[in-house]
């Protein structure tokens, strides 16, 4: 009886050797990424906001790990979402403009979770809108502009799928995207303007308005969650983020923390310590990396981005020491180039069009976008020393920009200038250097390249 049991055993190892530890494709881990849109990583009760309750973003933090340090690699929804998907830095991949495409010839995330035997899924927005379309989803639906039935559709579609294969699904949802909703449970008396903000009733009352957004965006991510736990496998692993910061000065369309630095909760019951955090720095172009090797793959050393693993199941407690950073353009409303780098304690920036003026669609666009509260913040700079230094701050920048981030978290005092940081100053602009060589990025050489027509004309005339 017993040669039987011994050639079992032989042959089950065997089996689990071919397919990276697990027996078949239904073993592996399913796989839930939620996206939430133009999300300001403070506004989460989980990193200290007080506006608005998030409490699903706490349930999640409570099951998993809350990464403090976590980035995207540019803060507008083309490149960041494009980053996501490839793998690759935004220059690498091809997107870098808002609305811009990767190249044709790039492998994207349905395809490495295909090859594992997985049903891929996309529902709401996960890539630009109509772009997840060409990403070779297995399914994909509910992808329009603040198309909020989004949620309860990815939840119907739970509860009715029949398939057999582990599952990859990306869920997204449109909030915090503006127009923010008209009515809102926090009082704009009560709202925090954060520091870099100009404080006006106008200002006030849109803080109050995006917060009901951030409101609808934890809602969203409750439903998921739960549909999650209710329709997949015990050992599901559960990523959620937000691809940028909010639609502020100085956030969205910025390379500041308010448009670059995101929340980000993992959780996978039995692989990662409920309640846990993690100081390590990530970033969005490690997404892919990390999922694929968690289904059992083994993503290529070709990526951009870098697998967490094992700063999930505890095995290290640092993956890098610094993320690169990138903004082009949002068609003709925004064209300032920056490219920068961001340590745990210093970010450096560079402004490769610096005698430009920088606008976003805040400043140039309609009521929604924000114009409300810009033309305060313009009527204050009438008589208000500090409000007009702010307003020409937003439009005006150096070259260069350092910031110290344990002293300065807002990023209000430039100290490319000061000469005790001048070896601090080579040092990042040093990496930046080598970062851009290594991306074939010619910078302002390039930016002409990709910018939008009318961008470019614009560019060439000064």
């Amino acid at each position: 009886m017993r040669r039987p049991a011994r050639t079992l055993l032989f042959l089950t190892a065997a089996i689990l050797s071919l397919t990276g530890g697990r027996a078949t494709a239904a073993d592996r881990p399913d796989v839930v990424v939620f996206l939430i849109d133009d999300m300001d990583w403070r506004s989460a009760s989980i990193y200290g906001g007080k506006d608005v309750p998030t409490p699903n973003m706490d349930r999640v933090a409570a099951d998993g790990m809350t990464f403090s340090y976590a980035f995207v690699a540019s803060p507008s929804c083309a490149p960041s979402r494009a980053a996501l998907l490839t793998g690759l830095d935004p220059m690498r991949n091809g997107s870098m403009i808002n609305h811009a495409r990767p190249k044709a010839d790039i492998k994207r995330w349905p395809a490495y979770f295909k090859e594992l035997g997985y049903e891929t899924a996309a529902i709401g927005k996960t890539a630009h809108y109509a772009q997840v379309t060409e990403y070779g989803f297995d399914h994909v639906s509910h992808f329009k502009y603040h198309e909020d039935t989004c949620i309860q559709a990815a939840v119907d579609w739970l509860a009715a799928r029949k398939s057999d294969k582990p599952l990859c699904l990306l869920v997204g949802t449109n909030w915090s995207h503006v127009p923010w909703p008209k009515e809102s449970n926090v009082s704009p008396d009560a709202v925090e303007v954060p520091a870099n903000q100009i404080e006006t009733p106008e200002t006030r009352a849109a803080l109050s308005r995006y917060d009901a957004a951030v409101s609808n965006a934890d809602r969203d991510l409750g439903m998921v969650y739960d549909a999650m736990k209710k329709h997949l496998k015990p050992d599901t692993l559960f990523l959620f983020s937000a691809d940028h910061g909010a639609q502020l000065p100085f956030g969205k369309w910025n390379c500041y923390d308010a448009g670059m630095r995101t929340p980000l909760v993992v959780a996978w019951p039995g692989k990662i310590k409920p309640g846990s955090r993690s100081d390590a720095i990530v970033s969005w172009i490690d997404f892919l990396p990390t999922c694929v090797e968690a289904a059992g793959g083994t993503p290529p050393g070709s990526l951009s981005g870098r697998s967490f693993l094992g700063v999930l199941e505890g095995k290290a407690d640092r993956l890098r020491d610094e993320v690169y950073l990138t903004h082009s353009a949002d068609g003709i409303m925004n064209n300032y180039p920056i490219r920068g780098v961001r340590t745990r304690d210093w970010k450096y920036l560079r402004n490769l069009d610096p005698d430009a003026e920088h606008h976003t669609h805040i400043d140039k666009g309609v009521a929604i976008d924000g114009k409300t509260f810009w033309d305060s913040w313009k009527r204050a700079a009438e008589n208000d020393p500090k409000a007009a230094a702010t307003v020409a701050r937003y439009h005006h920048r150096p070259a260069e920009e350092l910031y110290d981030l344990r002293s300065d978290p807002s990023e209000l005092h430039n100290l490319a200038a000061d000469p005790a940081q001048a070896d601090r100053l080579a040092e990042l602009r040093g990496k930046v250097d080598a970062w851009m060589k290594d991306q074939g990025d010619k910078g302002l050489e390039t930016e002409k390249t990709i910018a939008p027509p009318r961008a470019r004309a614009a560019a060439a005339a000064r």
